[in-house]
């Protein structure tokens, strides 16, 4: 039993070949496209900052300071516009979240301008539930 089984595996393996060849691929492409293979997302074993970076422009380094020119009055007093000097960086929405966290006041619209001297400039218009010379009596610009 077990030798002829041993001598049928022999001859087949000499007819066949033990390692029987694959026939060889033809490319037909010029371009060699590497596989895309797995990539796993990363693990770190450790965070490579012992604190998540802090945001530096709050609501007090957004907004510098009031402006009371003559022209800023008129605004207060004409368009219900409170006019601010603001951080350069800021953005017209971070500006009225910095308005609405500081004063408690909702502003219906914000304009932006950076003057020659390098400032930014914000017209922030209030919503009409809102008057704009009581709460510039209230930050005290009047």
């Amino acid at each position: 039993g077990a030798p002829a089984a041993k001598a049928t595996k022999a001859a087949k393996a000499v007819k066949e070949g033990l390692r029987s060849k694959k026939p060889t691929k033809v490319r037909r492409n010029t371009t060699f496209h590497r596989p895309k293979t797995l990539k796993k997302p990363r693990a770190p074993k450790y965070l490579r900052k012992s604190a998540p970076k802090a945001n530096k422009l709050d609501q007090f380094q957004i907004i510098k300071y009031p402006l009371t020119t003559e022209s800023a009055m008129k605004k207060i007093e004409d368009n219900n516009t409170l006019v601010f000097i603001t951080d350069v960086r800021a953005n017209k929405r971070q500006i009225s979240q910095a308005v609405k966290k500081m004063y408690d006041i909702s502003c219906s619209k914000v304009n932006t301008l950076v003057r020659p001297d390098g400032v930014k400039k914000a017209y922030v218009r209030l919503t009409q539930d809102f008057d704009a010379l009581d709460v510039a009596n209230k930050i005290g610009i009047i």
